[in-house]
């Protein structure tokens, strides 16, 4: 009687300890699911960056592929994806006027251009820079160098829309002094900062919703 009595007592305890090592075992399996969720999500992200800077890296190969032969002649730069026109080729200082030669770089560049554009569907964004000198004095024309830069990039824009780009294709900005890619230690620093940058941009587009009559 006392031999059942004692087993009567340590069963409890051996159904506990069980129960324990269960609990314990199905936390380890949640951890382990977790983990691996984990290192499946993270997995996933490098990859779909991977293909993100690949992507970027093909199309910033095709844009300079197709400006080869302004850029072979030194008439523009490429950096970073942005083209770079230097603003003695396209203006006088502290003009918005487009300078022969400056037109007939425009010219060259359109096609290039837009064939590029059409072929990834995107977008181009002139934008207008220049130095940090402020505008001469008797230019009734220019409060600042904001407005000398918005002007200089609407009449690249326009004269790229009358040599053939769509007008849904270019739109102008404007960045004043700011952004210099020198320091405005001197006039040729000063040079360079006077520019003019084609930058391509994804399109955005815009779902066509109808809206139902409530009344």
């Amino acid at each position: 009687m006392e031999e059942l009595h004692d087993d009567a007592q340590a069963s409890p305890v051996w159904a506990i300890f069980s129960d324990l090592m269960a609990a314990l075992v199905g936390i380890l399996v949640l951890v382990l699911v977790w983990v691996i969720g984990i290192q499946l999500e993270l997995s996933q992200s490098l990859e779909q960056e991977k293909e993100k800077r690949l992507a970027e890296e093909q199309r910033r190969m095709a844009l300079e592929q197709a400006l080869a032969d302004p850029l072979a002649s030194g008439r523009v730069t490429f950096r970073d994806g942005r083209i770079g026109i230097s603003g003695s080729v396209l203006f006088q200082i502290n003009s918005d006027q487009l300078q022969e030669e400056g037109e007939v770089l425009l010219k060259d560049l359109v096609k290039p251009l837009q064939l590029y554009l059409d072929q990834h569907d995107e977008m181009l964004m002139v934008s207008g820079f220049t130095d940090d000198l402020p505008i001469q004095r008797g230019n009734s024309r220019y409060e600042d160098n904001w407005g000398l830069s918005a002007q200089r990039a609407l009449t690249v824009t326009r004269t790229l829309i009358d040599q053939g780009m769509p007008e849904d294709q270019v739109f102008a900005a404007a960045f004043g002094p700011h952004q210099p890619v020198v320091p405005n230690d001197d006039s040729a620093a000063r040079a360079k900062n006077r520019r003019v940058e084609l930058t391509t941009v994804p399109r955005r587009h815009t779902e066509a919703t109808t809206e139902g009559d409530n009344g």
